[in-house]
Order: structure tokens, then C-alpha cells, then sequence
């Protein structure tokens, strides 16, 4: 069937009113910033950077402007058709963007916090050679991600999401010279294929079914879909967020991630790539919600995945990777959220928000330490760090507190409803998905603390090229200490405004569970406080004196945590192995058969001519003999013929 028509409440571009008629630039500035800093090459080194940082800085002032803007408007949204982009038949896709409630919100955190991180990369990435280039591809990156959340249907929001899948190949393997870095790349481009595929599907789906892919069409016409439909086209768009953000079971390219400069994972883990998929099926609540067993591998998949990452954080040792490891985990949260459906999406959106100032304050803080320690990573051989670096230590510190969700900081505002919500399922599952949250919050608490002690407090255990650590400069410990505070405000700030704020986008905010939680909400509060001071005190109990710097015997449990839960191998067994015994009798196939036919027929015709020309002497006797015999032998097939020999 078609869908209806778009809505009249839509803007469009010819009637937009003010500034909001000119949306476009927030994705135009980044990727012109992008294109020159990439085509002008090295006659843009003296001062590329800065463009960089300005064209990020000058999308976050106009975010902010339309967010201010768009709470003036009655029906808080606006379209804007800027050209038709695809004509094919019945599919006509408009390159159009839509500029709502949840849009605004994700713009400004790609902005805001973008730009910080952006300001640290100057000095970060001050003696590399790459510098101008490195800041082309984070712009094309910003770019990519704004066009994926303000575009107005699947199409756009696809177009976007490859550029991002791009650019997060180029900035992961960065530093291509490097063999692990090359790899990074690969491993996290063609992981993200495997969910790019999925959701590429999906788009197939929603057309051939629906006929468009614009937003509030393919919405109007969710209700006319068979259960089935909407059951398999909300697991290919699962498989595609499940990709991007790191989640189960296409989660094993995000830690290898870390492989690219410090401000590219805070940028990735913080706000942009893997906030998308939460985006996407925040985006597509009307599917999501139409089908109860969808939303119940959504919140499997969040809850295997968070519990996944807080087993192989706690085991790993490059701080780097235990960050890593713990946005799969918070990820995991946001999937948890969004899988609840009804408010618990909003819920969902600002424990994102929240998430990505903590996330990038401690990804920064990560890299401030990098930078006072020569760029060596293992936590073992960190230590007594808080005396030399105050203010790494400090703004560290509370984006620590902040991810464990301690009262009062962030996280105790975004994560805890969450947990509750879990709680207040209709039947048993509440104690399933309930249980796991808080055991997360447990474990979460545990590793976190462990980084933090490790690096921070206890006995120096430096190596011996480590003289004296050093703070970091200014225009690094700036943006540090700008997120610390995003930290330790923003989750009660963000819990008190965002749900209400989302009313405006269909499905979001509004109504919690029709369900009380089978537990009271403040039983459920102080036993996630419980669980977490308990999980700071283990840790703290056993890494305050600092641990041994060479990896010791241990258990089965850690022993598997350290091989990531041996996804790593089962993927290598499953997908890897065959792929490359396939390719190789492939391989033999081309090379014995295929060309083996080619190549002895080319021999036979070769070897034949070459005995044939044997027989061009050049003597008029040979000839003559050759044409005697074989008129003497014309002459005794018709002597055969005419005697019946032959009949």
C-alpha cells in the first residue's frame, strides 16, 4: 500500500520561517571545512586545525540558535525539502532534512561536546605531521553524523550513516603505518558492513511495503503491516544498530577501535558513531513498539551486551580498552532503554546525553595521561598519578563517579530510571533484566574504580623512561574541565527537561511502564547504591597498594574475559577460517580449473600447429608426394563405395 501524505504540520523550505530555513548549514559548514582541509592539502598546514575547530564551533552556535528557535514553534518541527535526490519509478526520496525535538538534541551533544574534543585535538595531535588532514577526515566525521540524525527519512539517514562508516575508517587507521592501526580499520569497516547490510534491507523492506521512506509516512503505515513484517524489518534495523554501536554480537571492532589518536575514540565512544543506533531505533519507536518480541530482543541484546562489557573491562589492562569496553557496557544501557519502549526511550536519550559528557571527559582524561607518560597505556605501571597531574585527576575523577552512577553525579540520574524501568516488567523478565541492570551497576563500579585506582593512587610503578609525568597544557586540561563539569550536572539537568522536551516526538517521553516495578522504586535506588559502593570498596580493597604489572594465572571466568569472552576466536572459527578456505579453494579453482582449461587448450592448439608445421618443408616433391597420396586415397574410397565396402 502507499502512505499517506506527509504531514501539514512539516515546514517546508520555501515557507520556513527565520533561521530554521537554513538548517542545511549545520552539515554544510563541517563538510566544506572537510573538503578544503583535504583538497588544499599541505598549503592548509599552518592553519587547517583551526578551521576545523571553528567550522565544529560555528555549527554548535547555529544548533543552539534553532533549538531556541524550534521551542518557539506550536508543532516543534520543521522539514525542509532541499532537492529531489533519487527518482526511480514510484521511489521519489527528497534529499530532505527534519529539524525536531530529537534531532536538536543529538545535534547539540555532536556539537557541543564535538567541539571540545576538537579544541583538545590541537594540541593532542600538535606534533603530528598529519594534523591538517587528521582534522578534514573529523569534520567529514561530524558532517556525516549530523546528516544521519537531521535527515528525514531512511535514505538520508542511510546516506549519513556510511559517510560515518567512513570516516571512521580513516581515523581509525590514521596511523596506517602502523600494523595494528591498518587492521583496526579493516576489522571496524567490514563489522560495520555486516550491520550496514542489514539495515540496507530494511529500507528495501519498508518500500516495497509501504512504498516511501520518508519518516511520518512509513509511521502512518506501520499499523497496516502483518506482525511478521514488522517483526523482520525491526530485526534487520536491530542488526544495523547493533553494528554501529558496538552491541551484541557485532560488538568486537569497537575496542580494537582504540587504535586511532585519543580524541577519535572520544569522539566515537561519545557523540557520534555509536550513539547512532540508540539514535536509529529511537528514531523508529513506531516499529519498535508495534511488536512486543521485537522489544524483547532489543532489551536482550542490551542486557547481554552491557553484562559483556563489564566482565572484559574488569579484565583488561590498557586504559584505553577498559573505556573501550565500558561504552559497550553503557551502550548497552541505552539499548536496555529504548528495548522498554514507551518513556523508558527518553530515558534512554538522556543517559546518551549524560553519557557523552562523562565518556568524553574520561576518553580526554585517558589521553591527558597518555601525554604526561609517553604514550604507554597499561594501567599496571601507572600509579601515584593524582600528585603529578591535579587536574587530570580531578576532572577524571568525576566523570569516574559519574559513570557508577554515585549520588550526585550524572549517571545516578540517567542509569537508575533505567534500572527501574527494567523492574517494572509485566511478568518474570523484571527480574531478569532488573537483575542484570543492577548486577551491572555492581560491575560497573568494580572495573571503574580498579582503572581508576590503578592509574591514579597507589604506589608509582612506572617504567624506567618515565621521569617525572607532567600535567597537560592548557588547551587540553580546558576542555577537560568544561566536561567534568557536564559530569557532574548534566544527568539531573538533562533528567528534568529531555523527557519532557521529547513529548513533541511521537512515542517518546510522555508515559513510564503501565506496571508498578516489582520492586519499590526506592528499594530499588538503595540497592543499586549498595551495589555500587560495594563494588568501589572490593576494588579499592584489592588495587589501593597497585597489582602486578605481568599478566598472573587466574581463573577460568577472567581467563575467558581476557580473551573477550572468546567472540574474538568464535568469529575467527565461524566466519574467518571458512572465508579463508573458501578463498583459497576458490584460488585453486581459478588457478587449476579456470585457468588450467584456458592455459592447456592455448598448449594443445600451441602443440598441435607446432607438429603440423612440421609438415611445411618447402620441397615441391614433398607437396607432390603429399597431393599423390591423397588423390590415391580419394580414388579407394570410391572404388570402396562402388564395391559395397563402404555401404
Amino acid at each position: 500500500m502507499k502512505a499517506s501524505a506527509a504531514s501539514a504540520d512539516a515546514v517546508s523550505f520555501a515557507s520556513a520561517d527565520g533561521l530554521l530555513g537554513s538548517v542545511w548549514l549545520l552539515v554544510a559548514i563541517p563538510l566544506v571545512s572537510a573538503a578544503i582541509l583535504l583538497l588544499l592539502g599541505k598549503r592548509a598546514d599552518r592553519w587547517g586545525h583551526w578551521l576545523g575547530v571553528g567550522a565544529i564551533g560555528a555549527a554548535f552556535v547555529l544548533g543552539l540558535t534553532y533549538f531556541l528557535q524550534l521551542r518557539g514553534l506550536e508543532n516543534k518541527q520543521v522539514q525542509l525539502s532541499l532537492w529531489q535526490f533519487i527518482t526511480v519509478g514510484d521511489l521519489k526520496v527528497d534529499f530532505g532534512l527534519l529539524f525536531d525535538p530529537l534531532a536538536a538534541v543529538f545535534v547539540l551533544l555532536i556539537t557541543g561536546v564535538g567541539f571540545l574534543i576538537h579544541l583538545y585535538a590541537v594540541e593532542y595531535m600538535a606534533h603530528d605531521e598529519g594534523r591538517r588532514r587528521f582534522f578534514g577526515y573529523f569534520n567529514l566525521f561530524v558532517a556525516a553524523m549530523l546528516l544521519l540524525v537531521l535527515g528525514n527519512n531512511y535514505v538520508m539517514l542511510y546516506f549519513g550513516w556510511e559517510g560515518v562508516g567512513l570516516a571512521s575508517y580513516l581515523l581509525i587507521s590514521f596511523w596506517y603505518g602502523r600494523p595494528s592501526a591498518a587492521t583496526a580499520g579493516k576489522k571496524a569497516f567490514l563489522m560495520n558492513r555486516v550491520g550496514d547490510a542489514g539495515l540496507a534491507i530494511g529500507i528495501f523492506v519498508l518500500f516495497a511495503q509501504l512504498g516511501t521512506t520518508q519518516y511520518d509516512q512509513v509511521f502512518n503505515g506501520v499499523g497496516a503491516l502483518s506482525s511478521t513484517t514488522v517483526l523482520v524489518l525491526g530485526l534487520l534495523l536491530l542488526l544495523g544498530a547493533a553494528g554501529k554501536s558496538g552491541q551484541f554480537p557485532l560488538q568486537a571492532w569497537l575496542p580494537d577501535a582504540m587504535e586511532g589518536p585519543t580524541p577519535v575514540s572520544a569522539l566515537i565512544h561519545a557523540a557520534t558513531m555509536v550513539t547512532a543506533g540508540v539514535y536509529l531505533i529511537a528514531r523508529s519507536n513506531p516499529i519498535f513498539s508495534a511488536n512486543s518480541t521485537l522489544q524483547l530482543v532489543v532489551v536482550s541484546v542490551g542486557a547481554v551486551t552491557l553484562l559483556m562489557g563489564c566482565l572484559i573491562g574488569a579484565a583488561k589492562d590498557d586504559i584505553k580498552r577498559v573505556l573501550a569496553w565500558s561504552t559497550v557496557s553503557q551502550i548497552g544501557y541505552m539499548f536496555l532503554g529504548v528495548g522498554l519502549g514507551g518513556g523508558a526511550y527518553a530515558l534512554a536519550i538522556v543517559h546518551l546525553l549524560a553519557h557523552g559528557f562523562f565518556k568524553a571527559n574520561m576518553f580526554l582524561g585517558a589521553g591527558s595521561v597518555m601525554h604526561g607518560m609517553k604514550d604507554q597505556v597499561d594501567i599496571r605501571r601507572f600509579g601515584g598519578l593524582s600528585k603529578h597531574m591535579k587536574i587530570t585527576w580531578l576532572t577524571f575523577m568525576m566523570g569516574w563517579l559519574a559513570i557508577i552512577g554515585m549520588f550526585p553525579f550524572s549517571g545516578f540520574f540517567s542509569k537508575e530510571p533505567i534500572i527501574a524501568e527494567a523492574f517494572a516488567r509485566e511478568d518474570w523478565t523484571a527480574w531478569l533484566f532488573g537483575g542484570a541492570a543492577l548486577l551491572g551497576a555492581g560491575l560497573t563500579a568494580f572495573y571503574m574504580t580498579r582503572l581508576f585506582v590503578l592509574t591514579f593512587h597507589g604506589p608509582a610503578r612506572w617504567t624506567e623512561e618515565i621521569e617525572h609525568p607532567h600535567e597537560s597544557p592548557r588547551l587540553m586540561t580546558v576542555p577537560l574541565i568544561l566536561l567534568a563539569i557536564g559530569s557532574v550536572g548534566a544527568g539531573f539537568l538533562l533528567s528534568t527537561s529531555v523527557p519532557d522536551w521529547l513529548t513533541a516526538t511521537a512515542g517518546l517521553g510522555g508515559e513510564h511502564a503501565e506496571h508498578e516495578p516489582v520492586l519499590a522504586h526506592w528499594l530499588i535506588t538503595t540497592l543499586s547504591l549498595l551495589i555500587t559502593v560495594l563494588g568501589v570498596g572490593l576494588a579499592w580493597m584489592l588495587f589501593r597498594n597497585g597489582t602486578a604489572t605481568e599478566p598472573q594465572p587466574a581463573g577460568v571466568l577472567v581467563t575467558a574475559a581476557r580473551r573477550n569472552l572468546y567472540t574474538d576466536t568464535f568469529n575467527e572459527a565461524v566466519f574467518e577460517k571458512p572465508g579463508i578456505f573458501l578463498t583459497r579453494a576458490l584460488v585453486f579453482l581459478d588457478n587449476r580449473g579456470v585457468d588450467g582449461l584456458v592455459n592447456g587448450l592455448a598448449a594443445a592448439v600451441g602443440g598441435g600447429s607446432a607438429r603440423l608445421r612440421r609438415l611445411q618443408t618447402g620441397f615441391v616433391r614433398s607437396y607432390a608426394t603429399s597431393i599423390m597420396a591423397g588423390a590415391l586415397l580419394v580414388v579407394a574410397a570410391f572404388l570402396a563405395v562402388q564395391a559395397g565396402w563402404l555401404a
